[in-house]
């Protein structure tokens, strides 16, 4: 599947012309009957799509989205389960399987229309084209912070109203007694006229036999009894206890082992192998040559790794091959200089005259920042298990968009789409590497090759070595303050656009605003990395918002809330970030505060980092968080997810970097690709806001702002600005002043 996005919906046709292209013949209605074998068993009901009913009155939410830490699938069960007033202790959560008729169109739904106001007569047609849609596009996915944003309120949420209102609606036929006199309490149906009260059970193969409405009324946030509580994660007792099984875990009878080496410059070809010295080592049973790789297959994987270094290989040549990362770079700003040269740059925002705002301005300031190319470098490397046997081809991985993944491998191997079952595992880490099905293709193709089941495992150093990058990114500024020291002028040019399209527009109220971009494409391969492209811009625009605050001789906090007048939910974040973490309060020599603000993914978040600078070296003492999702699902959930973006934020920051040195990555493992270490983690304060805003997400927007904040602390503490990630590049030392002691 391509990236999915937006304008990817727009041309697929969902909407055309700006009017959604709906038909009659598309409304969707009652599906149990044809979903009920993918998801039941042992007299379980299905009373819709998403809500399955047990006959001991357990009730089960069928969740859209692959678990990869950040514990979506017991938020969404509590967003399904509130609306349904069923008893928590009853709940559980379980995927969805990889159908067509399990694309999760409420995804496509809330991305593309969001809180748009579709006529109640007009809802169920619109939700079967976007089902429609979403099966065409195998949409399946689990990125962007989408899930309780689009699947919660336009999936999870309506199921469990509707069937609350079904079992009424069928409790009310056999008690011949009105609907409106029935309740839902605690997964029972009560009628307090006549004290009588039975479980969901009761009624739940009735209410499958019924037409789920598409506009069941729902709950006021003031009715909450699920929704903001902070309930223990289904997947935690399985990740303590070991039981739990990742894909790298799966086992199948007479499975063999293969590990891989790709083409070491992307674009390259295999020409040729020697395969003599590997066949002839003990246990190995195949070498397997792909377009751009090699595979060894054997009785174990360590025999297969071994038996891979015995290889003798030819790549073909390219392009890239004396291309390293400095000329990537120079190639960014030649680009960017004939993009504004010939007026072909492309606007994300013109408002005003920034040119002549600046070029009139009583200070100003002009900055070039880069972040370099990185890594996901998820704890559980790349892999996947494939069987092709009895017609069919079966396939056991962990992944983030499970229907994608399936659909992948059908047109690789040039099966029908029903030749092909794959098995979805929790993950190891995704962080949007587990959205590209390369992996699975791979042991797919090796699996039929040597005609047994086998487990692919790509080393870390292929993990590190042959990723689906974060983009290099070069971003220019050029601001200017009049007298008074208010900004005047904001003029932002940065090199290859990519999603999400508002991620380099700042929200601050500058009269003359000109942001605009140049196209420099490179050979690297790149991809969704967690936050995407907020995580560069966050890092750009809130850095040099701070560096126009220090021109002006401005508090960078005050300078900023200056500036958000027509924001009242982003100054009241921020507001919250100040006073959480004293920001008035002095901090003693060799120590400095730093300050950002980011709106991302339906959520605002603001963070204030505290550092301490010895022997030119960093440490991040603290970061204090305050985070606004709109309403906060699970509490201790969306705690832990911007506990998760500080740290994976924090590692980029501090030493993430993938060089390109003779057209190949030259970092290989973690000593030299490091992670933030447990003895390194500073301390993290997380203040949660719910606003009722519109529904956000978690598991993205706690990355953006650490960057620019701790960038911003240290220049508190040294007067060093970084305007190149990551940060280990700089020898740092804290700025002496008058009141401090020397000698």
């Amino acid at each position: 599947m391509g990236k999915w996005s937006r304008r990817a919906f727009i041309a697929g046709g969902v909407l055309t012309g700006g009017v959604l292209a709906i038909g009659v013949a598309i409304r969707t209605g009652r599906r149990t009957d044809d979903l009920a074998p993918l998801v039941t068993k042992d007299g379980e009901t299905l009373v819709n799509a998403w809500v399955k009913v047990h006959p001991d009155n357990r009730v089960t939410a069928i969740v859209a989205h692959s678990e990869m830490g950040q514990g979506v699938h017991t938020a969404l069960a509590q967003m399904l389960a509130d609306e349904m007033d069923a008893d928590w202790s009853l709940v559980s959560a379980m995927e969805a399987p990889p159908e067509k008729s399990y694309a999760n169109f409420a995804l496509g739904k809330g991305f593309v229309l969001g809180d748009a106001d579709v006529p109640s007569w007009l809802v169920r047609t619109v939700d079967g084209a976007f089902q429609h849609i979403s099966e065409a596009m195998s949409l399946q996915i689990t990125g962007g912070s989408a899930s309780v944003r689009t699947t919660g309120v336009y999936g999870l949420r309506v199921a469990g109203a509707a069937a609350r209102q079904m079992l009424i609606e069928c409790a009310a036929d056999r008690w011949d007694v009105p609907a409106s006199e029935l309740t839902a309490e605690n997964s029972y149906i009560e009628h307090a006229a006549s004290s009588r009260r039975a479980p969901f059970a009761d009624f739940a193969l009735a209410a499958g036999q019924l037409t789920p409405s598409a506009t069941p009324t729902l709950k006021k946030s003031s009715e909450f009894k699920i929704i903001g509580q902070s309930k223990p994660r289904f997947d935690i007792p399985g990740k303590v206890n070991g039981s739990t099984e990742f894909g790298i875990d799966a086992q199948v009878p007479g499975m063999q082992y293969a590990a891989i080496i790709h083409a070491p410059v992307f674009g390259a070809t295999l020409v040729s192998v020697d395969t003599n010295k590997a066949l002839a080592m003990a246990g190995i049973t195949e070498v397997v040559e792909l377009d751009n790789a090699v595979a060894v297959v054997g009785s174990g994987y360590w025999q297969a790794s071994q038996a891979l270094r015995a290889l003798d290989i030819s790549w073909s040549t390219t392009d890239a091959d004396a291309l390293d990362q400095d000329a990537i770079f120079e190639q960014f700003r030649t680009d960017m200089d004939a993009t504004l040269a010939n007026g072909d740059e492309a606007f994300d925002k013109n408002d005003g005259d920034a040119v002549s705002a600046i070029a009139n301005a009583a200070v100003k300031v002009s900055a070039e920042y880069t972040v370099p190319y990185l890594a996901h470098a998820c704890m559980e490397p790349m892999n996947a298990t494939a069987w092709e046997h009895d017609g069919q081809l079966e396939v056991w991985t962990g992944c983030q968009n499970p229907l994608g993944f399936r659909a992948a491998v059908a047109d690789a191997l040039d099966l029908d789409f029903d030749a092909v079952a794959l098995h979805n595992a929790p993950m190891g880490g995704g962080f949007g590497r587990r959205a590209t099905p390369d992996y699975a293709v791979e042991a797919a193709q090796i699996a039929r090759a040597a005609g047994t089941p086998v487990k692919l495992i790509w080393s870390r150093e292929e993990d590190v070595k042959q990723d689906i990058y974060r983009p290099a990114v070069m971003s220019r500024f050029e601001g200017g303050l009049d007298a008074n020291g208010t900004l005047v002028g904001w003029d932002n040019q940065y090199v290859d656009k990519h999603e999400p399209a508002e991620a380099p527009v700042v929200p601050y109220a500058v009269a003359n605003t000109r942001i605009h971009h140049a196209t420099s494409p490179t050979h690297v391969p790149f991809g969704p990395w967690r936050s995407v492209d907020h995580s560069q811009h966050g890092f750009f625009t809130e850095s040099f918002v701070d560096e126009m605050a220090h021109a002006a001789d401005a508090d960078p906090y005050q300078f900023r809330r200056s500036m958000l007048e027509a924001h009242p939910r982003l100054l009241t974040v921020l507001d919250r970030a100040a006073t959480e973490a004293n920001w008035e309060v002095p901090l003693p020599a060799g120590k400095g505060r730093g300050i950002s603000l980011q709106e991302s993914f339906g959520s605002v978040v603001a963070q204030v980092v505290e550092v301490s600078i010895n022997k030119g070296k960093v440490a991040v003492d603290r970061v204090v968080v305050v985070s606004d999702t709109g309403v906060a699902v699970n509490p201790d959930g969306v705690t832990a997810q911007m506990e998760s973006g500080v740290i994976y934020g924090l590692t980029a920051a501090l030493y993430g970097e993938v060089n390109i040195a003779n057209g190949a990555v030259e970092q290989s493992n973690f000593h030299d690709y490091p992670m933030v270490r447990m003895d390194e983690a500073p301390v993290i304060e997380t203040h949660i806001i719910n606003s009722d805003a519109p529904w956000g997400g978690a598991g993205e927007p706690g990355t953006p702002g650490i960057a620019p904040a701790l960038a911003n602390a240290i220049f508190a503490a040294t007067g060093t600005r970084i305007r190149q990630l990551p940060v280990s590049k700089y020898d740092l030392e804290y700025r002496v002043t008058e009141t401090d002691e020397v000698g």
